[in-house]
């Protein structure tokens, strides 16, 4: 990857931004608050872009984040990485947003577990775990939806550290799995541990990316919600009915 890439990550309340020449980074900034990434994120990227000295035909990729995470902050992210995916032609990899927070952890941790988990509300967490090696990434629990207490028995190890808002909000089921204080993660440089990653190999190239769907994690409230209403499953436009 001699090229630039611009990294997207808007799985959580805050919207980062980073372009670079993976690893490196050449700019990066990050907006907070889930109500602003609709008005704020093209600003974000051209902002970075303007700083970086690229325009986004001169991008040889895009990588976004893959959540699991905020429905609406998702959508908004993948929108914005498509319609500049469809403007240019470049290639497009998707990274779990765990993952990226995972790194970031990773760098201070040393090189062993690293869990993180993203609060999903309803006693419930978006949980992952991942080695951070210095040219891969191991995955050691895949993204899920899981209790912050059945982590424990999901993957039977101790890991170095649970990180992330969820283990904050669960910090003694955090504590009691790792023997240590949840850590409080930098989500505001997820964009910038998605370029790192990419150096490591880590994400899957998305081949047909304007029908491809971010990992939400669980249906939206609304489609739960439609479906309790009905008593079936939402119907699906892309799929003719029977």
């Amino acid at each position: 990857m001699s090229g630039h890439w611009l990294a997207i990550d808007t799985a959580t309340s805050v919207a980062s931004v980073a372009v670079g020449r993976p690893p490196a980074v050449e700019a990066a900034g990050h907006v907070e608050g889930a109500r602003r990434h609709a008005a704020e994120l093209l600003r974000l990227v051209d902002f970075c872009l303007g700083r970086a000295a690229v325009t986004p035909k001169d991008l040889e990729g895009i990588v976004i984040g893959d959540g699991p995470g905020s429905f609406t902050g998702l959508r908004i992210g993948w929108a914005t990485a498509k319609g500049l995916a469809q403007e240019t032609g470049v290639e497009v990899r998707a990274v779990p947003s765990l993952m990226a927070v995972a790194a970031g952890v990773a760098a201070s941790a040393g090189e062993g577990p690293v869990a993180v988990w993203f609060d999903a509300l309803r006693g419930q967490v978006y949980a992952a775990t991942y080695v951070i090696h210095t040219e891969r990434v191991e995955t050691l629990l895949a993204p899920r939806l899981i209790r912050p207490e059945d982590c424990a028995r999901e993957a039977p190890y101790r890991p170095l550290a649970v990180a992330g808002d969820g283990a904050v909000r669960y910090a003694d089921a955090a504590t009691q799995w790792s023997g240590g204080p949840p850590v409080v993660a930098a989500v505001t440089q997820g964009a910038v541990m998605l370029l790192a990653l990419l150096a490591r190999g880590a994400g899957s190239a998305i081949d047909d990316f304007a029908a491809a769907e971010p990992e939400y994690g669980r249906p939206a409230e609304a489609q739960v919600k439609w479906e309790a209403r009905h008593g079936r499953p939402l119907p699906d436009p892309s799929r003719p009915s029977r």
